[in-house]
């Protein structure tokens, strides 16, 4: 139990980091109404307004990471780094000396390292939770230092030289997901009985999904034998515009559909293949609901965490991927065709991917905590 204990969550960067370490908050509240929460992150990226909004006192620091290039643009930021580093120790170890922490719980970036390095020579209980199937730098850096590593994939122990075994314990996923039935689903947003192909390429917009599914709905409207629904993500408009100038207006069509982000909950759950990138909390989604998917991993990310996690996926028979580099309308176009017709192989993947799921994450992170903390 986490009764009367003081708790602070290093969390930054990005919403793949942030959003879990809120939900293992949200849950440590709802368990033990009077444990006292402070979140430690810096005052100009998402935890600045994302930890507050949650009603979450957020305790900021400055540091940046380290770009990986040799451009004089990034020697210099890398020395800026280097000074926020030196002095980011003294503002942490204040907050921790300030705050008495019984337990400190890290979740990755750069704000994550220094924090749980210094909580754990000062002997406080710490974890951290590894979102990805290959660790990130921070994660690596700590795992030999901290009393316990939380993993969403196993296959992430590989990469780390943990002080003590780690734990798998998944990714937390968003309850009204897994509420919604697919039959419902499917009705709500009147498909007509035919497949829904949902694709999107992340709240950003990534253009070489775009236009890779941009050819592959022209390529294959016309055969009138599926309901397509894109997210452009932000900046997307030209999409519209383009698939009305060669005759598949989306505002017209029955069976294309265009908006800038999808409603996960209401949407998901009605596919019947789904195309994305392959971030973290997306492939829990799709483990968790037993979904099918054509995996495209971002090459732009750091360590190319993403096709590690797509690779978890495909090595189960839980999913396809298509590199970017091998991404174009045609190749996207053959897949989609080839997994329609065969319903075996599409019940199979999601089968697949179904087995891997771990939808009690949040309960296995909470008592895990409770284990170290004792």
């Amino acid at each position: 139990m986490l009764d009367n204990k003081k708790i602070l969550i290093a969390a930054g960067g990005t919403g793949g980091h942030i959003n879990p370490a809120l939900g293992i908050a949200g849950y440590i509240k709802e368990r033990n109404p009077s444990a006292e929460i402070v979140f430690v992150g810096t005052a100009d990226k998402m935890e600045a307004k994302l930890v507050p909004q949650a009603g979450y006192e957020l305790r900021t620091i400055e540091i940046s990471g380290f770009w990986r290039s040799f451009s004089p643009d990034a020697i210099k930021h890398n020395l800026i780094t280097v000074k926020r580093l030196m002095k980011s120790s003294s503002q942490i170890k204040k907050i921790i000396n300030d705050y008495k922490p019984d337990l400190v719980i890290g979740f990755g970036g750069y704000v994550s390292g220094p924090v749980l390095r210094i909580a754990a020579k000062k002997g406080i209980p710490t974890a951290i939770h590894e979102q990805n199937a290959y660790p990130g730098v921070a994660n690596k850096a700590v795992a030999g230092m901290v009393d316990r590593v939380m993993l969403t994939a196993a296959k992430a122990e590989q990469y780390m030289k943990p002080k003590n075994p780690c734990v798998v314990t998944g990714l937390p996923i968003r309850g009204d997901i897994l509420k919604t039935d697919s039959d419902f689903a499917k009705a709500e947003l009147n498909l007509g009985g035919k497949p829904l192909i949902l694709s999107m390429g992340g709240s950003l917009g990534a253009k070489p999904v775009n236009d890779a599914v941009l050819g592959m709905i022209l390529n294959k409207y016309k055969d009138n034998d599926c309901v397509f629904l894109h997210a452009t993500g932000k900046g997307g408009e030209w999409f519209s515009e383009k698939l009305k100038a060669e005759g598949a207006d989306p505002e017209t069509h029955p069976n294309i559909r265009v908006v800038e982000y999808i409603d996960i909950p209401k949407c998901l759950p009605a596919a019947d293949l789904v195309i994305c990138r392959s971030g973290a909390s997306t492939l829990s989604e799709l483990q968790a609901l037993g979904k099918p998917s054509i995996l495209i991993p971002s090459p732009y990310v750091t360590e190319n965490h993403q096709y590690h996690n797509a690779m978890a996926l495909v090595s189960n028979g839980a999913a396809e991927i298509i590199e970017e580099k091998d991404l174009t309308p045609d190749s996207l176009t053959e897949r989609v065709n080839a997994l329609l017709a065969d319903k075996e192989r599409l019940l199979r993947l999601g089968k697949n991917a179904k087995a891997m799921a771990v939808i009690d994450a949040t309960e296995r992170i909470y008592n895990t905590l409770c284990e170290i903390v004792k």
